[in-house]
Order: C-alpha cells, then sequence, then structure tokens
C-alpha cells in the first residue's frame, strides 16, 4: 500500500501547471451595452437587441454527439448588459410549433416541455457555472454547478418570459448582477454556453461544441468578452416569514406560531453569507420511515431548504450529514439508568431545537474556494417524575451544541482540486465532542483522460472512554473516465476506529477493499439505441483489525435507452460466503461473526416514454443463496398519467418478500447470542399529484403508506457458533411478530405572488411509527381497518415569506 504522503507526491509530480485544452476552439463574441434595458415580455422588440451580434449554428450535444441543427430549427441567442444585469434572448425556430411539449410544473422541478439554458461563469474557470434555465411555459429552474454536479437547491430572483409562436417559441431572461459572483474589474469576460433541449426529438443543442468523449460538460463554455465597468451590488436579500400551525391530536389541539427571517449577504464579490435567524421547518416533508431489523441507522433525506442550498463545499469527504444537527438527542448517559426509586420518565423530546445556523462560502478568482459553517443547538431535557411524591426534575438529553465546518478547497487547471476540510462538534458540559478532518484529492490530466482521485481522513472523540483512541480512513483509485472503454481501480480502508458520525454518518467501519470497474459507453446512437454501457465491477474485502478475509463480490451491468426512448437495464451479483461482523452486534474487534451464504442477485428494470400522457416505471428481482433456505424476491410497479399539461399523477406500488430470513435477535444472560428465522414482507403504497394554475402556482399531494410485517419460526431459533454457523436452540422464549405502519398524506399550496415571495399552505394527515398495533398475520384490508382506527395526527399550516432585495429597498428611500 502508498503511505499517503508517498501518493500525495506522485501526484503533484503528475500535476503541471498547465491548463486543460479540451474546449481549443471555443467560440467567442463581445459583450454589448446597452443604455435601455428590453421589456421582458418575450417579444424581442426592442432596440436593446438591434445591435446585439447573434449567437447561432447550435450544434446537437445529445444523442448524436457533434451533428449540426437539424434544418427548421434554427435558434438565435443575443446577450447584452448595463449596469444592473445580463439580458439573453433566444429565438428558437420549429417547423412544427405545434408538437413543442409545454407541461406545467413547480420551481425547478422538470416536466414534460422544452427548455432553454443559459450557462454563466464569472470566473471562466471550467468548473462553477450558475445555470438559469426556461422551458416553453415560462417555468424557471436555476442552480450552482460544482465538477458537473447541478444542485437545484440553490435558487436566486430573476426575470423570464416565455411565448410560443407560429415559427416556435421565444425566451426573454434578465439575470441581475445580485444572482451572480463575479470580480470587481473594469474589463471582463465570462464563459458563456446556452443549451437548448427539443423535447419531443429527444434532442439537445449547444452554442459551443461539448464533446462526450472526454472532460466535463462544464469545460465546453464559449466565451463573451470586454464586459466594462460593471460593478458588483450590494448582495444583501431579506427573506422575512411569519408562519402559524395549529396540530390535533388525541383531541387536544396545539397552535403555534413563529416569525423570523432569512439573510443573504455578499461579504465580497465573490463570498456570501446565509443566515437563518429563528428557524421554522414546520413545512418540511415527511420521512420515508422503515421497518429497521437491521445493526445500522436509516439514514433521510435532508428536506430543510437551508441545509440542502449551497452546500456543495460542505459535503465534501462525506463528513456532513446534516440531518445530525436538529436530530434524537445524543442521551450519552442513557437517563433511564439515571432514575431515582420511584420516578419514571413522562416526558421525553423526540428531537432537538435549531436556535441558528450560518454559513459563508464563495470562491476566488484563482479557484480557491472557502466554506465555513456553524449551527447552535438548544439543550434538549427529559422530565422525571416521583410517582409518590408527584415532584418532577429534569434530566439532560442533549447539552447546548455546537457545530462548525471549515472547508478549503483548491481547484485547477479545470478539472482538478486538493481540499481540506474539518467538521467539529461541541457539546457543553461532560457529553463528548468530536472532530474530523479530510485531505481529498482528485487530479486529471489535461485531457481530462485519466485521473486520480483519493482521500486521508482522520476522527477523534473526547470526553469518551469507549472511544478514545484517534480513528483513520484511507482511499485512493487511479482510472480512465474519457472514450468509450473506461476503468479504475483502487483501494480503500477505515480502521475500527474511525467514527465521523457525531456530525457525518458511516454504518461500516474496521474492513478494506481492493477494487475494480471495467466498462465500455457506447457514445452515438447505434442500431436501435440511442446509447448503453456496459460495466463489470469486482471488490475483495478484508477485516482491517485483524486482516481476515470477509468476502468477494462481483457484478455485471447493463443500462440502455432506445430511440423511441424506452431506458431499461438489469444486474447480475456474485457473492461468496460472507464473515459478518456487524450482523452479531458485539463489535468488530470482538472477533464474533455470523456467516452468511454464497448469494446470487438479479434484476431487470425498464422506464417507458415520459414525452407520452401514459407511461410506466417497473423493475423486479430475484436473489437465492446456495445451500441456504433463504431467498427473497420483489418488484416495484409505478405508471404515471398525464391528464393535460396542468394536471399529472404518479402512483407506485412496491412489494418485498424475504422468506427464512436470518438475523439477530437477543443476547442472552450467559453471553449467548440469539438469531432467528423470519418471513418478512413489505408493501409500500405512494400517490404524487400536481395542478398546477399557471407558473405561479399549484397544488401537490404527496401520499405514503409502508407496512411491514416480520413473522418468526416458532422453530427458527439458533445459538450463534464460534465459526459464524447457527446451531438450532429448542429452549429459547421466542420473540413477538412484528407489524408496523408508516402513514402520511400531504397536501401543499403554493402561490409565488412577487418575485423570490411566497405564501405556502400546508396539511398533514399522519399516523406515527406504529408496530404491533394489530397481529402480523393478517390480510392487507384488516391491516389497513386497524390503521384506521389508530389516533391521526391532523396538521395545518399557513407560511409567508417576502423577498426584499436592499438594493430596491436602497432606491425607494
Amino acid at each position: 500500500m502508498l503511505k499517503p504522503l508517498s501518493l500525495l507526491s506522485f501526484i503533484c509530480l503528475i500535476c503541471v501547471s498547465t491548463t486543460a485544452q479540451i474546449n481549443q476552439n471555443r467560440k467567442k463574441s463581445p459583450a454589448t451595452r446597452v443604455t435601455k434595458p428590453p421589456k421582458i415580455d418575450a417579444k424581442v422588440n426592442d432596440d436593446a437587441w438591434k445591435n446585439a451580434p447573434i449567437l447561432d449554428n447550435f450544434i446537437e450535444f445529445r444523442p448524436t454527439n457533434g451533428n449540426k441543427l437539424p434544418k427548421g430549427y434554427e435558434t438565435e441567442v443575443k446577450v447584452v448588459y448595463d449596469d444592473a444585469a445580463i439580458y439573453i434572448s433566444a429565438v428558437m425556430h420549429d417547423p412544427k410549433p405545434n408538437t413543442i411539449l409545454r407541461e406545467f410544473s413547480n420551481r425547478d422541478n422538470f416536466g414534460q416541455a422544452d427548455f432553454f439554458v443559459v450557462m454563466i461563469n464569472p470566473n471562466d474557470d471550467g468548473q462553477n457555472p450558475f445555470e438559469f434555465i426556461v422551458q416553453s411555459t415560462g417555468n424557471q429552474l436555476d442552480a450552482k454547478i460544482s465538477n458537473g454536479n447541478e444542485d437545484f437547491n440553490w435558487s436566486a430572483v430573476w426575470a423570464s418570459n416565455a411565448k410560443i409562436t407560429d415559427k416556435g417559441w421565444v425566451a426573454e431572461i434578465k439575470i441581475p448582477y445580485r444572482a451572480l459572483r463575479f470580480a470587481n474589474a473594469n474589463v471582463q469576460s465570462w464563459g458563456f454556453n446556452f443549451i437548448r433541449k427539443v423535447e419531443y426529438l429527444n434532442s439537445d443543442f449547444t452554442w459551443n461544441f461539448i464533446d462526450n468523449t472526454q472532460g466535463t460538460w462544464t469545460q465546453y463554455d464559449g466565451l463573451i468578452e470586454n464586459f466594462t465597468n460593471i460593478t458588483p451590488p450590494t448582495r444583501l436579500n431579506l427573506y422575512p416569514y411569519a408562519s402559524a400551525t395549529t396540530r390535533t391530536y388525541k383531541g387536544e389541539t396545539e397552535f403555534d406560531w413563529s416569525v423570523g427571517m432569512d439573510v443573504k449577504y455578499g461579504l465580497s464579490e465573490n463570498f456570501t453569507l446565509d443566515a437563518t435567524l429563528i428557524p421554522d421547518f414546520s413545512q418540511v416533508g415527511f420521512d420515508d420511515v422503515q421497518l429497521n431489523l437491521g445493526p445500522f441507522e436509516q439514514q433521510f433525506a435532508e428536506q430543510r431548504q437551508f441545509f440542502t442550498e449551497g452546500t456543495e463545499l460542505f459535503t465534501k469527504g462525506n463528513l456532513f450529514y446534516s440531518r445530525r444537527i436538529g436530530s434524537r438527542p445524543t442521551d450519552q448517559f442513557d437517563v433511564e439508568n439515571q432514575l431515582n426509586e420511584n420516578e419514571e420518565i413522562v416526558e421525553y423530546p423526540g428531537k432537538v431545537d435549531m436556535l441558528n445556523a450560518v454559513k459563508v462560502s464563495g470562491r476566488t478568482k484563482k479557484g480557491l474556494g472557502v466554506g465555513v459553517f456553524n449551527a447552535i443547538t438548544k439543550q434538549t431535557n427529559a422530565i422525571a417524575r416521583d410517582s409518590i411524591t408527584g415532584e418532577s426534575r429534569e434530566l439532560t438529553t442533549e447539552p447546548f451544541a455546537n457545530y462548525s465546518i471549515l472547508v478549503l478547497d483548491q481547484q485547477f487547471n479545470q478539472n482538478s482540486s486538493f481540499t481540506l476540510i474539518n467538521t467539529n462538534v461541541t457539546r457543553d458540559g461532560k457529553f463528548r465532542d468530536a472532530n474530523a478532518t479530510g485531505l481529498l484529492w482528485h487530479v486529471e490530466d489535461k485531457k481530462s483522460t485519466y485521473n486520480i482521485d483519493g482521500s486521508f481522513r482522520t476522527t477523534h472523540i473526547s470526553d469518551d472512554p469507549l472511544d478514545d483512541t484517534p480513528g483513520y480512513t484511507f482511499d485512493t483509485s487511479i482510472g480512465k473516465h474519457a472514450g468509450n472503454w473506461r476503468w479504475e481501480v483502487g483501494y480503500n480502508f477505515e480502521n475500527k476506529d474511525f467514527n465521523p458520525n457525531d456530525m457525518g454518518i458511516l454504518f461500516t467501519n474496521d474492513q478494506q477493499r481492493v477494487y475494480a470497474n471495467f466498462g465500455y459507453r457506447q457514445l452515438q446512437p447505434k442500431g436501435i439505441f440511442n446509447e448503453y454501457s456496459i460495466n463489470w465491477w469486482y471488490n475483495s474485502n478484508f477485516q482491517h483489525y485483524s486482516g481476515i478475509y470477509t468476502h468477494t463480490s462481483s457484478g455485471l451491468s447493463f443500462w440502455g435507452q432506445t430511440k423511441k426512448r424506452f431506458g431499461f437495464g438489469g444486474n447480475l451479483n456474485y457473492g461468496t460466503e460472507r464473515k459478518d461482523f456487524f450482523e452479531p452486534r458485539q463489535g468488530t474487534t470482538s472477533g464474533i461473526y455470523f456467516k452468511r451464504p454464497e448469494r446470487f442477485f438479479m434484476n431487470h428494470w425498464g422506464s417507458t416514454d415520459y414525452r407520452k400522457k401514459f407511461a410506466v416505471d417497473y423493475n423486479f428481482y430475484h436473489e437465492f443463496f446456495k445451500d441456504n433456505p433463504q431467498y427473497g424476491y420483489g418488484f416495484r410497479f409505478s405508471p404515471r398519467f398525464r391528464f393535460n399539461n396542468k394536471f399529472s399523477i404518479i402512483y407506485g406500488f412496491n412489494f418485498n418478500q424475504f422468506d427464512n430470513d436470518q438475523g439477530y435477535v437477543d443476547k442472552l444472560d450467559d453471553e449467548s447470542i440469539i438469531f432467528g428465522q423470519r418471513d418478512r414482507t413489505s408493501y409500500n403504497n405512494t400517490i404524487s399529484g400536481k395542478y398546477s394554475f399557471g407558473i405561479q402556482s399549484s397544488l401537490t399531494l404527496t401520499f405514503r403508506h409502508n407496512w411491514s410485517k416480520v413473522l418468526y419460526d416458532d422453530n427458527g431459533f439458533y445459538t450463534l457458533q464460534n465459526n459464524g454457523d447457527l446451531a438450532t436452540n429448542s429452549s429459547y422464549g421466542g420473540v413477538d411478530n412484528v407489524n408496523f405502519n408508516s402513514w402520511n398524506l400531504d397536501l401543499n399550496y403554493i402561490w409565488q405572488f412577487a418575485p423570490g415571495s411566497q405564501l405556502i399552505a400546508f396539511y398533514r394527515n399522519s399516523i406515527s411509527p406504529a408496530t404491533d398495533f394489530a397481529p402480523a398475520d393478517i390480510s392487507f384490508a384488516s391491516n389497513i381497518n386497524r390503521l384506521f382506527q389508530e389516533d391521526m395526527q391532523h396538521t395545518f399550516s399557513v407560511r409567508f415569506v417576502y423577498f426584499i432585495d436592499y438594493n430596491q429597498l436602497k432606491n425607494i428611500f
């Protein structure tokens, strides 16, 4: 194994200071200043457009990379600017304007509609452009891009309009300078590219050609030169809000209200401070809670906007799992063990309240990205009451805590970067504190053909006698990611003490892995296919602490899309017999493991053409094991129907069955570890629908019911042996079967009554995750009848958010 410092030295040797040269024939155009801005009405008849050069000759990006724009689809773009904003017009011809798809959708969501994309990169670094999208309906989307990944959680306030004509459609856009980050220089040249999507042709066309054989699509910007005397404005945006919420549960109604404000302030030309003061998350969507019988926690997606927007720097190195902030209390000292005689817990808060959060992020002209994040959560207490005296006292389950992140990310050559990241959790008092640090690297050659990826990360937990030793992990790989044939080989390990879970999330440590993948990707349409790929992967696994070989796994996958836009694929996977050190739940260094049998898995999935009113997504799988009674199978069926351009609905049904599953049940006083054999069944029903009244308002419905049942075999209990096998245990008393339900229905009305300003009305009907309210061996219909007998919680909330731009406010006064 290469030592980390040796590898870094090797990287520095191959990383010469040259500029990436995959975009040598970039298009260029002079910038045109105007004195009177155009009106954003999609008519494009203002004097401002008359002297602007036409940007045309678009080239196909996909599916046929490099073709000229077909005759009849000519596209003419113009760009002008003044002291306040950039203005873009796009006249997009179409010989069949009645076939232009126009499905309405919510902001930052793609419907089945043509769209026009503006990519602006003021630093012209090939890696971090801003993206503004207008659909043929007039719907807006925007994103920040980092290393080719679009972050649609980022939002700016800008103006646009779109109109269908008898010759095609027209888009007109105004992007205020407050929506961008750029240097204060007298003369500037910015990277630009424009993308046109013709949905019914299933084709994308770009102004500056993007070669799909190498590099990242953001490296192929054109250049608009000589923006003169534009000054970055004071970037101060205020989002004051007021909200009111009522909750009814078991006949009791609670009322709550809140006022607060989110702030975005430009500290300099390239750095922005985001703060949420008195945060309100009352309208956050529900989590997809599932029955969890495994040794690891369930991971949930972040839905709070502050933690999803502009966090691309903070997520580097996988050391930040934002759901840690404001999640369940730590309860490090286990309040149950602190109870006096005759005391019982009468109140135990399920989550920690966040007091405020601040993040500062940006990137210099020379490519140095800097991110600083800080959040504070309040102390959380359980209440214990003496059943005889009636006296109550508080027991701390989570102290006052501070969460912080510092990131330094240096990009270079338009395709490479080095990153240093540190996360820290400091808790008041004797609760545990935690610190994690990571050094990451991604280096490509100047043609973006070969790359070296890697990281070295450490963790340290203080004031915890069980976790006092620093942990560390290392990963490195080398690969080819250009052309048709692509490959990667690598090695990684986490030692037994590596634990980033105070602020990050990691399911398994104390393991090491040698891995490789090799694949072929068809980059041009061929036969019935627009594109397809075949990939083989392999890994060999060992425990890090002891070096014991645990297992090998390998698989073959295929993905393709036909010219009629049917996407489908499948997987064939194989795993050898495996020594599982996690399922016994005794710690990986205990030497105790469960021997899992040789495994075979296969699946197939498909997705029909979304351009049609009716489409279907489906998949099914089957897995079985050698010389073992376990086997599993399941399927998902999800039809969708678009009634018209404003109304659509999607239904999803998931079924999973795993028979004769073997898993951990109990540990007895004599240290015996008991496993049980069980049949697991789960049903998951979902419905999502939307009705758009226009581009400013919409009504959305989201529903999910998950039912999982577990039936234990009365004669299927075992004692785990030292060699990982199971021996029949006929004396164990058994465990209860499990019946688990989770029910949620959200109805959401959003009205954007002014740019950046919203009124949101929200209703939720929910039954909290409930287990064992009914027998597990009942039918689906009987389970639903019993579920409706449970107490439901009804929540209704109204939230008002208003956007204030400091510059407009200053002009008013």
